[in-house]
């Protein structure tokens, strides 16, 4: 596990350099895919088991969950309507998570940076 979280450095240590950085951003972004596409599966298999959606259309409702746009088609049975409504709060947090792990490298190199001139 602790080698799925990046380490930053310390404020002792000097900024790293861009190749570097590069490299922690695209271990941010897989990370980030990852938890899309796992995020994207939960979706799927629940709009076709609990909803009844064929693969296409599950896909097509929890991408645009996902994305923020909301459902296509509206759910009938209890069950669906729960998953609905548990998924669209799940992806609303997902969004926020993703954010962060996408942007916490850069906000970091940013203060990082700052904090450096501060000391010369």
């Amino acid at each position: 596990m602790k080698k799925l979280i990046p380490k930053f450095e310390h404020v002792a240590q000097a900024v790293i350099p861009p190749h570097q950085f590069i490299l922690r951003l695209a271990h941010s972004g897989i990370i980030a895919a990852v938890l899309i596409a796992v995020s994207l599966s939960i979706g799927m298999l629940g709009y076709h088991l609990l909803v009844g959606l064929n693969w296409i259309d599950a896909f097509l409702n929890a991408s645009m969950l996902l994305g923020g746009m909301g459902p296509v088609n509206t759910p009938v049975s209890f069950g669906g309507k729960l998953f609905a409504g548990l998924y669209a709060l799940y992806c609303g947090l997902v969004v926020i998570l993703v954010a962060g792990v996408l942007l916490a490298p850069v906000a970091h190199r940013i203060l990082h940076r700052f904090h450096m001139e501060g000391r010369r």
